[in-house]
């Protein structure tokens, strides 16, 4: 099994179109690719599934421990031919200045993973093999094998580029040199990149995203640079069996264009703990999947489909009603949101956005006035115009949950533009949260046996989690 992460020096540098081009080359000559990304993205993942067919797995070593890092791209490189990883951010970027922790560099080092290089060339001819030439010496753990440049202006620009890094780094393979094309821009909004649910790529995009890539890479170049990965090869223990214990249990798992953002590793963790997952759409479905026992509300975008959200009125009492009788709900950020009583907006004429309304205030089916949702959390959720927050993050249990005992920890992330009015003091919360050393505070809030924060975790950070809630489901079945 051949493995190898697309990373750059930084954000915006064309990693993702790129490792699209190449994942959709392999796949069109009948290679079976396994598609990972480095780090608490969900955006890109929906892409790499949508070439390959396949799941992409997130790997990041700050969320989980480097063992757990290794286990996760064993387990989901098995039967696969290659492992395409793009990197997040810079090559070296991670949560600090003095390590490689959380970043693209430190995940070639726990898979053994051969790097190439995505360099946007604009402005460079000879610096750019002094830009190469730093990376590729910066940590001597990890290999820098190869360079594909992009945005590259013309033939001669290519020849200067070449020249440059095959006279100064002879061990470095210049892949290909990718001409600026602005047809192949995935357009954006507040998160990141449109998702995959939002703007599928059609047959036109990705013959003409082939040609490029076939026209201007090297494909047997880059194909012999992404050699076999000692941690695959030198694996000699299976993998550990499911720790399902307990009958099975039914969760239901909103999935749709509104709820996408799911680590597809906590979907895992909660069928090995016993979870039978049924995915259901809060924008199109009125019911919820038969004989659940516990409901999963992950992050998205419901501030964009507000109105069909907050049309579906069976579903919104139902979910109310599984609540107010005790059934064992987590959700997390835009589930978080969908269980308030509503999502503002920006005014119609883009001025200034709406004030929440205060926390006793009352309206129609416990809603803002503007979107009415679930209505279980009384506050209502209003869009900014700039992000709120956007990090790691560390929780601790302050009492006994739902998805695990007091004292626990687990590891996270958080990234919206949204905040919510505030909220009234008796309802619990169950997280101490921090960000490296700082203490954030207390988050995460409960109603009965509903947990809901701003905060993504990762299952892998501490499996318990995936345990706790699945057995928490199984009581209530019972």
């Amino acid at each position: 099994m051949k493995s190898v992460i697309i990373a750059a020096p930084m954000s915006g540098s064309g990693k993702t179109t790129i490792t699209l081009g190449l994942m959709e080359c392999l796949k069109r000559r009948g290679v079976k690719v396994a598609p990972f990304k480095v780090g608490p993205d969900f955006i890109d993942p929906g892409y790499h599934q949508l070439i390959t067919g396949r799941p992409s797995i997130n790997l990041d070593g700050w969320m989980c421990d480097p063992q757990t890092v290794r286990e996760i791209f064993v387990r989901y490189t098995e039967g696969v031919d290659f492992a395409v990883i793009e990197g997040v951010m810079g090559l070296f970027d991670g949560i600090g200045g003095r390590s490689n922790e959380g970043s693209t560099a430190q995940i070639a080092r726990l898979t053994g993973a051969p790097v190439v290089l995505v360099l946007d060339a604009r402005g460079l001819a000879r610096s750019a093999a002094a830009i190469v030439k730093g990376f590729a010496e910066f940590d001597p753990d990890v290999r820098v094998s190869g360079v594909i440049f992009n945005n590259v202006a013309s033939e001669n620009h290519a020849g200067l580029l070449r020249e440059a890094v095959e006279s100064a780094l002879p061990t470095i393979r210049v892949l290909g040199c990718i001409p600026r094309n602005d047809h192949l821009a995935i357009p954006s909004r507040h998160l990141g990149l449109m998702t995959a649910e939002d703007n599928p790529l059609d047959q036109d995009f990705l013959d003409h995203l082939v040609e490029i890539t076939r026209n201007n890479i090297d494909l047997g170049m880059f194909w012999s640079v992404a050699t076999p990965t000692e941690l695959a090869a030198s694996r000699t223990e299976p993998l550990p069996e499911r720790r399902t214990v307990g009958a099975p249990v039914r969760i239901g798992v909103a999935r749709d264009r509104a709820f996408c953002f799911t680590y597809e590793s906590n979907l895992n963790y909660l069928e090995e703990a016993g979870a039978e997952l049924c995915f259901f759409s809060p924008l199109i479905d009125n019911t919820l999947p038969a004989g659940v026992s516990g409901l999963y509300l992950p992050g998205g975008y419901p501030e964009l489909f507000a109105d069909t959200l907050a049309a579906n009125q069976r579903l919104k009492r139902e979910i109310r009603e599984l609540i107010e009788g005790e059934m064992p709900v987590y959700a997390e950020c835009g589930g978080f949101i969908y269980l308030t009583r509503g999502v503002q907006q920006a005014s119609a004429d883009g001025g200034p956005y709406l004030q929440p309304r205060s926390p006793g205030e009352k309206t129609p089916e416990g809603g803002s006035g503007a979107h009415a949702f679930v209505g279980i959390f009384p506050v209502t959720t209003r869009m900014l115009p700039r992000r709120k927050a956007l990090g790691y993050r560390e929780i601790k249990l302050r009492s006994d949950t739902i998805i695990g005992s007091k004292g626990s920890v687990a590891r996270g992330h958080e990234f919206h533009y949204s905040e919510m009015g505030a909220m009234p003091a008796e309802v619990e919360r169950l997280y101490r949260v921090r960000r490296g050393q700082v203490d954030l505070g207390v988050e995460g809030y409960r109603y009965k046996n509903c947990l809901a924060s701003y905060i993504h975790l990762h299952f892998g950070s501490n499996p318990a989690i995936a345990e706790s809630f699945v057995e928490s489901c199984r009581k209530f079945k019972s």
